[in-house]
């Protein structure tokens, strides 16, 4: 008998999967469609797994919309300013699922450090996300490890465990800019790895940004 895998379940126990995934991203054009991108699994010929959407498509500045491949929506990413957040040192992104109502409960928040990105990266600044319901009895559950624009970071738990990697080979840099890999270890959500990777696509002024 195989080890068991334990699930860990934020979007959905449906996208937590027995076995380790590489997720390939590809960017859409602002041009010919609005921006964003599209998620796809290479081991099941190149079927989509998750679509998203950012403001070039929906015309809101800082909002996202995760969609499966069907495109029913799943997550929408926003940051709204408020007077706590402007006081604060960090940027809050929340994460909201719909229930069958079509009401929103928040499922994750990434708090983004209020400095320039060349700074984060000099310095080496890591993104926290807590989740709810809390994964841990820490202030956070997951950390952004590395430096997205580089294509050389990884989502890692309070135990250091690296649940998803993201990263760019040789050949499909060669190929294009646009495209990267994501792999998402057995047992992890991997909508939300993906809401995540939005989050930093949208902070870093890549695909999702108009």
């Amino acid at each position: 008998m195989g080890t068991k895998v334990n699930t860990m379940p934020i979007i959905s126990k449906m996208y937590c999967s027995s076995s380790q995934a590489v997720l390939v991203v590809r960017r859409r054009p602002h041009v010919i469609s609005g921006g964003g991108f599209v998620v796809t699994d290479c081991s099941n010929d190149q079927k989509v797994i998750f679509r998203v959407d950012g403001c070039g498509i929906l015309g809101t500045k800082e909002e996202l919309l995760l969609r499966d491949g069907n495109g029913v929506a799943l997550l929408l990413i926003r940051r709204k300013e408020g007077m706590v957040e402007a006081l604060s040192l960090y940027k809050k992104w929340k994460g909201y699922t719909f229930n069958y109502e079509g009401s929103q409960q928040l499922v994750f928040c990434l708090k983004e450090p209020k400095t320039c990105p060349l700074r984060n990266k000099l310095n080496n600044i890591s993104m926290r996300i807590s989740t709810e319901p809390r994964a841990s009895n820490k202030d956070w559950d997951f950390e952004v490890k590395g430096y997205f624009p580089d294509k050389d970071c990884s989502i890692i738990d309070t135990k250091g465990n690296v649940v998803a990697q993201i990263g760019a080979k040789k050949q499909e840099l060669m190929a294009s800019k646009d495209l990267y890999h994501v792999v998402v270890k057995p047992g992890i959500d991997q909508a939300f790895v993906f809401g995540v990777v939005a989050t930093l696509d949208y902070i870093y002024g890549e695909s999702t940004r108009c």
